[in-house]
């Protein structure tokens, strides 16, 4: 008898490096991706919000990923990007990564829910762990590390 292999829904990840680790973000929530700029300041916001930029006429609030889950300070190289996203509840918001990496495409077999480790801060901006050729790619959940009030 012939097995018949169901077709999980796939889903498009950007992967984006911060640290020596890599993370994915659902292509879904991706408005553009644009290099480095200047980021004006903006007083009395929390620390990893590092400013605004003007896009296109649009002020949009940059934010640092690495303070918010607790990495060093983000270093910024040629590689360094700021990641543009649409969020239905947070409006468009930016995202400093060290580089962005390529597109991947992972079906639903293909990410492991993860289990919460309280400990770990990282973990808790986690939604799964993607597998793809070999290597571990985890999947940041953006309701979590983009904050409500950006």
């Amino acid at each position: 008898m012939e097995e018949l292999r169901v077709a999980g829904e796939t889903t498009q990840f950007i992967v984006i490096k911060l640290g020596d680790e890599q993370y994915g973000i659902d292509i879904k929530y991706i408005d553009n991706i644009v290099r480095m700029q200047h980021i004006t300041r903006v007083p009395k916001v929390a620390s990893y919000l590092k400013g605004v930029i003007n896009l296109r006429g649009e002020v949009i609030p940059v934010m640092s990923i690495r303070i918010k889950m607790g990495l060093p300070v983000d270093e910024i190289t040629k590689s360094s990007r700021i990641i543009i996203l649409k969020m239905e509840q947070q409006g468009t918001i930016g995202v400093i990564v060290d580089e962005v990496k390529e597109v991947v495409t992972l079906d639903t077999a293909q990410i492991e829910k993860v289990s919460y480790d309280s400990k770990d801060e990282k973990a808790n901006f986690i939604s799964g762990i993607g597998k793809y050729e070999g290597g571990l790619i985890s999947l940041l959940d953006l309701n979590l590390v983009v904050p409500e009030n950006a």
